[in-house]
């Protein structure tokens, strides 16, 4: 017991102190928590406030942040190109940054990190992961080996203290190759928490389905996938007459795309899942990320690091209940080798007032996410969001997930294309007038071919296989 007190004052201070973390005292506290759940069924409460982290405090989390962020950008400016330029333009001492004067630095974007990716690195790389190229030239980032090693320890000690994953569990990834960073996190994050992993791909559904139904060995209990793909999953599930006495799982965590509160009971009810995670990540942003609570607010870690919603008109930052893009500056010494600050996602929310209630309260938040703000749709009536689009097309009766469709706007007024051969135009008008929306469609029938073509979505990032075809 004093070992481990000692190893969680040890994490304690570097998370407080912004001092890199020794890899193995985490990994150590990984197998502290297993023993206590071994011996006791849950975890005691003083290494639950250890994964709460010390900007769980209102009163700390300014001084914690302002310290966080002066920290980061001082290394920064000593060794990222990119940031010393940046820095000097905007006149900023990095040493002094504060919340308020980190909004006179300008924001980083995808572009930047694909013309100029040399000028980021700021550590020895050791892998190398991408974007999945779903929203164009796919960005490349370097991870050094203290950052692949750290990240999966840190997230099996939370993981394993909220119970969100078990010794003996079996989680079935299905997420694209190209995610290396992500699929090699969980791998290492599973084999700390004594769990194993079926790294399936995103290989062609019914193959997906005949792993989740597979006896031998480790029985997934745990689905990881893209929400296009396991609403590839549900319908060809449903067309299998498969339902949840079949399968052994219990969680499902997806994330990287619209999942639509349809699609979630459509997956509850057919693979018997008690807990549905939806969470955010991005390739660039690692290893910072967002949980989803029951009042579908997207909470951001702000232990590792701070994130901001800068209005779509002014780029200052957003009043609670305005539109904005979420932009996020990962801390030192979270993120090492290829740092990014003030990231801007282009992903758009909406802000939200400080004083939350949810079971996340604590946690800053945003709403959910809202869709690329290249893909708003302008109307005369207003803006309308792809997550809009994608709810309703998701409720529509006798649907096949994912629903294919093309959206635009034409005179003012939103014209949708779907793919939903059995039904007719009114029927798309009547879901979209029930929530205000006013819009004309067309129904076509098109091969799968022709429906990627029409609306490309993360499932399409197939991995073809021999199982189900000639060799």
């Amino acid at each position: 017991m004093l070992e481990t007190g000692v190893r969680q004052v040890r994490v304690a201070l570097a998370m407080v102190l912004g001092r890199p973390f020794n890899v193995r005292v985490v990994e150590r506290l990984v197998d502290d928590a297993l023993a206590t759940l071994h011996e006791f069924g849950e975890p005691g409460d003083d290494v639950n406030q250890l994964i709460e982290g010390p900007f769980a405090d209102p009163d700390d989390r300014r001084d914690l942040q302002t310290r966080a962020l002066q920290r980061t950008a001082r290394r920064l400016a000593r060794r990222s190109p990119f940031y010393k330029e940046r820095f000097a333009a905007a006149g900023v001492d990095p040493g002094k940054l504060t919340l308020e004067t980190l909004r006179t630095v300008p924001v980083t974007v995808k572009h930047d990190l694909v013309t100029r990716k040399q000028d980021f690195l700021c550590g020895t790389p050791q892998i190398i992961t991408q974007t999945t190229g779903t929203t164009g030239k796919p960005a490349q980032v370097w991870l050094s080996r203290y950052e692949i090693e750290l990240w999966p320890a840190l997230i099996a000690l939370s993981m394993l203290l909220r119970g969100e994953v078990r010794p003996g569990d079996c989680m079935q990834i299905n997420l694209s190759s190209r995610a290396t960073a992500a699929v090699q996190e969980d791998i290492d994050m599973l084999r700390l928490s004594g769990a194993a992993s079926r790294v399936v791909g995103q290989v062609p559904p019914d193959e997906s389905l005949d792993h989740l139904l597979d006896d031998g060995g480790a029985v997934p209990t745990i689905l990881n996938g893209y929400p296009s793909y396991i609403g590839q999953l549900v319908t060809a599930a449903r067309r299998r007459g498969l339902g949840p006495g079949d399968f052994t799982l219990r969680a499902l965590y997806v994330g990287g795309e619209t999942f639509s509160p349809t699609l979630a009971e459509a997956a509850r009810a057919t693979f018997g899942v008690e807990e549905i995670n939806d969470t955010y990540g991005v390739t660039e942003l690692l290893p910072v990320g967002g949980r989803t609570c029951g009042h579908r607010h997207l909470h951001i870690d702000p232990n590792m690091g701070y994130a901001e919603v800068l209005d779509l008109e002014t780029g200052e930052a957003a009043e609670p209940g305005a539109l904005g893009t979420l932009t996020v500056t990962p801390y030192f010494p979270y993120r090492e080798c290829m740092p990014v600050l003030r990231y801007d996602t282009r992903d758009v929310v909406r802000a939200l007032p400080e004083n939350l209630d949810c079971e996340l309260a604590a946690v800053p938040a945003v709403s959910e996410i809202l869709g690329k703000e290249s893909r708003l749709l302008r109307t005369g009536d207003g803006i309308v969001t792809p997550r809009e689009v994608v709810e309703t097309l998701d409720s529509l009766p006798g649907v096949d997930w994912p629903v294919r469709h093309r959206v635009r706007v034409a005179d003012g007024r939103l014209h949708l294309t779907v793919v939903a051969p059995h039904l007719v135009p009114g029927d798309v008008v009547g879901a979209f007038a029930e929530r205000d929306l006013d819009v004309t469609a067309e129904i076509v029938d098109l091969d799968e071919r022709e429906a990627r073509a029409l609306c490309p979505l993360r499932c399409d990032l197939r991995e073809e296989t021999f199982v189900r075809g000639a060799a």
